[in-house]
């Protein structure tokens, strides 16, 4: 029971002070450096705590940990709100139909998903991340972050996922203005090749964004005349989803 116990404190040490190194963590809790690193090692086999990718000395939250959160939101406000436009949505446009929320700076997470009945399609798993600045979700929340959030996020560097990743400051923060005008984001294969996307933010009632709404659709079906009117959709379907959740 206390290595449960002390695996619960170290995930919840590392959750809150992600990228940790062992020997942050050993001062933290006054054990051994080899007991810290045998359970960081656990934690990281069943999938709950990850190397950090550009430096592999400290650790983070894990896939798994991110996954267990959709499922707590399917008794949400939010959850419940979205689920209605989003099936509406997608026979619309039937184009696969996504709901993502962020995790701090750290990524998007999808919550939620309506298929399309097209037999290629694109395809998100529950629980899958994807970065703020490489995709149309990320950007829609983004754009409606306050400033020092996204200078904070420039300030980590933006890592090139394609040829068409926008990977410069200054870019991202012109794109940003524009999401902010249009009302929505797209993205076409600025993070997984072949992958296309448009998405409006979720906001609550003060304008903070809870989370973004996206169609979702392969390479081959994106038409640029036609974004202008999926962007209205989907920007009508996230401000339905903020209405009902909030009552309106």
């Amino acid at each position: 029971m206390k290595s449960v116990i002390r695996s619960l404190r170290v995930l919840e040490a590392v959750a809150q002070h992600q990228p940790v190194t062992v020997g942050e963590l050993t001062k933290m809790f006054g054990l051994p450096k080899s007991t810290v690193q045998r359970t960081l090692v656990t934690l990281a086999e069943a999938g709950w705590l990850r190397a950090n990718r550009k430096d592999t000395t400290r650790w983070e939250i894990g896939a798994r940990v991110l996954a267990v959160r959709p499922a707590a939101l399917q008794g949400s406000s939010l959850f419940a709100a979205a689920r209605e436009p989003m099936i509406r949505l997608r026979d619309a446009v039937n184009e696969t139909i996504h709901l993502s929320v962020p995790d701090a700076l750290q990524c998007m997470v999808v919550v939620d998903r309506v298929d399309c009945d097209h037999a290629v399609r694109t395809f998100h798993a529950i629980g899958d991340t994807s970065p703020l600045h490489a995709t149309a979700v990320g950007r829609a929340v983004l754009a409606h972050m306050p400033r020092r959030d996204v200078e904070e996020l420039i300030a980590g560097g933006l890592e090139r996922f394609s040829d068409t990743t926008t990977v410069d400051s200054d870019e991202l923060r012109a794109e940003l203005d524009r999401v902010r005008a249009d009302g929505y984001a797209v993205n076409r294969n600025q993070y997984r090749p072949g992958v296309c996307a448009v998405a409006a933010p979720v906001l609550d009632e003060d304008g903070t964004p809870l989370a973004a709404v996206a169609i979702s659709m392969p390479e081959a079906r994106y038409q640029a005349e036609r974004i202008p009117k999926w962007g209205r959709l989907v920007a009508d379907t996230a401000a339905e989803i903020t209405q009902r959740r909030l009552g309106v």
